[in-house]
């Protein structure tokens, strides 16, 4: 008896070893413990500094266009095209003059998109690296995360818009562009702060998974004429089946020669299932992309509408065009903890998913509001319109039209809420969706979607300005906005829009989502 209480002493007393997290490690390359890395420890750091970048970016594109119509002169639809040139190759990198002071400008404006693209799909990569999807608790908040970055991220773009485009308007540019510098030299010292607490992961694959999913349709491609009865056979060998959806990257199970020799050099099932993931995603980035030209619009015509409305608050202040976009950014910090808290735990309580609702559910949702949002933003430019034309003011660009400001801030609005369905659900969904090795790549691309979208609204605002401002016509775009269609323009989007969600739904339903695998 003695010595069973003796032994029962002894089992009490011997410490719980600490949980390691498999498949990470810490900045010095030893295993982590789960209760002192990752998670929102890790993340607070990270998110940190993707706000400060956000404030040094938007900080720069929120007022871009006054800018380039203001102190550098440029018409309208020049400056238009400016800034979405530049954003799109912001959005871009991440996947791949005349005048000194002019070239100094546009140099150090594209410095900034060059530093986007090296650091924009990375921070978020790793800051949804921090939780193990194998632990069902870190699994729940990593597709919480998703949500929590953007809620951050939109707040810190609610105090950019609202106080830095006053300071550039109202105390100068030099002030306007220094804040955001200062704010990035902090935000390293934060992130710097944190390194302790992160988690890298280790790469389970001896070859590169550019060069492993390459390989895949190379040699499907070389074995294009193999007959149907030899994949069928080579697919009962494998053991485990392939799916069936893009069945001619199975060619690629058969050795180039034919052979099934072992040794014989062919790629696997798992290695075949994973470029057809990639593939998988080329429709849905496909059918995203007029909804980053609608996005494109708020950082330009709808500030450039704002110049022409009555914007007094209080005798002698007035609210700067570009502050608008405030509402935007109020709205998703006001929706997301909505969507997080109520929406989401309500869905799952009928669906079972972590996350309530799919990532491309919660994609199209989005897609359908911004396409409602470019049917109200016609409507009331088409009563801006009328209020110039009632009021004789048609030739008087520079005199304010009678209308308040307000009537711009339900397509604000219906922006934000668009976003935290469309822009949180496209980050989840590419991050999650490509091999674990590229979830960076994947950022890259969902990226690239706002990259190529707002080129196609360049191209877009350039062919339509060519083609209605023939003959001495005023076209859509004319510097005078009371002469000009912007009305006609955001039909035309929502027109596109509503096709664009036509096709999502299309492609959507065939979608199969990636197997997951555990570590």
């Amino acid at each position: 008896m003695a010595i069973s209480h003796l032994l029962g002493d002894s089992e009490t007393e011997t410490p719980l070893l600490p949980e390691t997290v498999d498949g990470v490690v810490d900045f010095k390359g030893r295993p982590v413990q789960r209760s002192t890395s990752g998670g929102w420890k890790a993340a607070a750091f990270i998110i940190t500094v993707e706000v400060a970048e956000r404030f040094a970016y938007y900080g720069i594109n929120s007022n871009l266009i006054n800018y380039l119509t203001g102190p550098l002169g440029q018409s309208t639809v020049t400056a238009a095209e400016n800034v979405n040139i530049w954003s799109g190759t912001a959005s871009l990198l991440p996947l791949l003059a005349s005048e000194g002071q002019l070239i100094l400008f546009f140099f150090s404006l594209y410095l900034v998109a060059f530093a986007q693209g090296g650091h924009k799909p990375c921070v978020q990569a790793f800051g949804a690296d921090q939780f193990d999807t194998n632990d069902p608790r870190e699994r729940e908040a990593r597709s919480s995360f998703f949500n929590w970055w953007y809620f951050t991220f939109s707040a810190g773009l609610l105090v950019t818009i609202s106080i830095l485009n006053y300071v550039q308007d109202n105390m100068g540019w030099v002030l306007g562009f220094g804040f955001p510098c200062i704010s990035m030299i902090i935000a390293l010292v934060i992130f710097s702060l944190g390194t302790w607490t992160y988690r890298f992961s280790i790469s389970r694959e001896e070859r590169n998974p550019f060069w492993r999913i390459g390989r895949v349709f190379i040699v499907s491609l070389k074995n294009w004429r193999t007959s149907p009865s030899a994949i069928a056979s080579q697919e009962e060998d494998c053991g485990t089946l392939p799916s069936q959806q893009f069945s001619f990257l199975n060619k690629a199970l058969i050795a180039s020669d034919g052979s099934k020799e072992e040794g014989k050099v062919c790629c696997s099932v798992a290695e075949v299932e994973e470029a057809k993931t990639v593939l998988r995603l080329v429709p849905i980035w496909a059918t995203s992309l007029i909804y980053a030209v609608v996005f494109a619009q708020s950082s330009t015509f709808f500030t450039k509408q704002g110049v022409t409305l009555d914007r007094k608050i209080l005798p002698g202040f007035y609210v700067p065009p570009a502050s608008l976009q405030s509402f935007i950014s109020l709205s998703i910090v006001v929706f997301i903890p909505i969507y997080d808290r109520i929406i989401v735990p309500t869905a799952r309580t009928f669906t079972g998913k972590p996350s309530g609702i799919t990532m491309l559910q919660r994609i199209g949702t989005g897609m359908f509001l911004s396409a409602i949002s470019m049917v109200i933003a016609a409507f009331v430019e088409m009563k801006r319109l009328k209020m110039a034309r009632d009021h004789g003011l048609i030739d008087m660009p520079d005199v304010t039209i009678p209308m308040s400001i307000w009537w711009l801030i339900p397509q604000y609005v219906l922006f934000g809420v668009a976003d935290v369905f469309t822009m949180v659900g496209l980050q989840e969904f590419f991050y999650d969706q490509v091999p674990d090795e590229l979830r960076s790549v994947g950022l890259a691309l969902y990226l690239s979607i706002f990259g190529v979208g707002s080129f196609l609204s360049s191209f877009l605002i350039s062919a339509i300005e060519k083609g209605t401002g023939k003959d001495g016509h005023d076209s859509w775009f004319a510097s005078n906005l009371n002469r000009a269609h912007l009305d006609y323009f955001y039909a035309l989007l929502a027109a596109l829009s509503a096709v664009e969600l036509s096709a999502f739904w299309f492609f959507s339903k065939s979608y199969v989502y990636k197997r997951r695998t555990s570590t």
